[in-house]
């Protein structure tokens, strides 16, 4: 039977261990050469007679030997008296040494060679980040009364903007790859009330920036019978205090890494778009926030309110969706709101109109034709609650954890303006 590295250190001295992995490190010395193994949970350390063959580093083997105590190996324990049986050909040299402990490489080589530097224990780490705040991304909501529902990533209209979709030949008919699963998720509110999802999304904008991906992973929610956006920021603030739980509980991860974990607030700081601006000294008629703005108020939040988490809410009707809820009183405002975690955009979320005939007026302002939304419309003609919902791109949620200068960095296989591989 299989012993898993890190399962090492519990077995009894004596006993026979099988470890398979890959060779991570080979220390020849004048008296024994040292093996270290590398599995999904792990290192171990195997030692064996001095000139023993070993296959090179990432070659693939399987260890048999005995479990011997030495306070000096990984977790206590190391494996002698063994025989080293290669499971491949050997392997070719990596593009940098994988056992060293930091992974100091310019960004085009760490993109190039993917499929490897991945396998270096501080690079995996950032994904174990990443699945560990999915976990907590579904945990927390399960517990909330959600349904995870999967939406059509192939649409025949563009959900937000007709400029910024990827068009594909759907049997000779036009369609489009999907911006987000918005008007899905809104319909699907009329069946489970609650409803969250996790799935790719496209956008064809030309960024070329170091927080802005073509195709990333969005978690997707949506809920009914909400009062305004605040009730969806209140369900926000829990969602991100389940990630950082479950990815608290990746100690190992998170120590490889060096994330430094935030604090989610009980109660979020907000602040109004038009104070905002203010703040940060820019003009009142700014429609959005700059790189910089942004940077200033994770700066205010931190300081005044001790928080990574501000949510600047009353953004302008004008730079939002048609399906926006405008605030109350001022229809210049909207009833969402964007999150700032350390200085970057995190989350876009708000209210969303749920009346047919507010819908039809939207869409007319917009010099459109509500026919051409029909499908959409349809739930909203037979009765939908007031809702709203958010969406958490989650490469850039693990980028800011970990301090990660590119959120490319933080992408298991990225695509931009001009990556289509590896």
């Amino acid at each position: 039977m299989r012993t898993l590295c890190h399962d090492l250190s519990a077995s009894t001295p004596g006993e026979e261990v099988v470890l398979e992995g890959w060779v991570h490190r080979r220390r020849p010395l004048s008296r024994v050469t040292f093996l270290v193994v590398r599995d999904r949970s792990g290192l171990a350390q195997v030692v064996l007679p001095a000139g023993t063959p070993v296959p090179p580093e990432e070659t693939t083997v399987r260890v048999t030997g005995t479990a011997t105590a030495n306070a000096q190996a990984p977790g206590g324990m190391e494996v002698t008296d063994a025989t080293v049986v290669a499971l491949t050909e050997e392997a070719a040299t990596p593009p940098v040494e994988l056992w060293r402990p930091g992974l100091d490489v310019a960004l085009p080589t760490l993109l190039d060679h993917a499929p490897v530097m991945w396998r270096h224990p501080a690079q995996s780490a950032r994904w174990e980040l990443a699945a560990a705040s999915l976990r907590g991304f579904r945990s927390t909501l399960d517990g909330l009364g959600f349904t995870e529902v999967a939406t059509p990533k192939v649409v025949g209209t563009a959900t937000e903007s007709g400029a910024n979709v990827f068009p594909v030949d759907w049997f000779g008919r036009a369609a489009y790859l999907a911006q987000s699963p918005q008007f899905y998720k809104q319909q699907l509110v009329g069946v489970f009330e609650r409803v969250y999802e996790v799935g790719p999304v496209f956008r064809a904008e030309p960024h070329d920036t170091v927080r802005h991906l073509a195709e990333y992973r969005s978690l997707d929610v949506e809920l009914g019978f909400v009062e305004d956006h605040r009730d969806v920021l209140a369900v926000l603030r829990s969602v991100l205090a389940g990630m950082v739980a479950a990815v608290s509980a990746e100690g190992a991860a998170v120590a490889r890494t060096g994330a430094r974990l935030p604090v989610v607030p009980e109660e979020i700081p907000v602040i109004h778009f038009a104070d905002a601006l203010a703040l940060v000294g820019a003009s009142a008629d700014e429609p959005d926030l700059a790189p910089e703005h942004e940077r200033a108020l994770g700066a205010w939040a931190l300081a005044e309110h001790g928080s990574d988490f501000v949510a600047v809410e009353g953004y302008p009707m004008a730079k939002r969706p048609f399906y926006t809820h405008p605030w109350p009183g001022d229809e210049r405002w909207s009833n969402s709101f964007d999150l700032l975690f350390r200085g970057l955009e995190l989350v876009t979320g708000g209210q969303r109109l749920h009346r047919a005939s507010d819908y039809e007026h939207a869409i007319r302002a917009r010099g459109e034709d509500p026919a051409a939304y029909d499908s959409y419309l349809q739930a909203f003609r037979h009765g939908m609650p007031p809702h709203g919902g958010f969406a958490i791109g989650l490469e850039r949620w693990v980028a800011r954890l970990v301090e990660a200068a590119n959120v490319r960095e933080v992408t298991l296989y990225p695509r931009d303006l001009n990556r289509l591989t590896p």
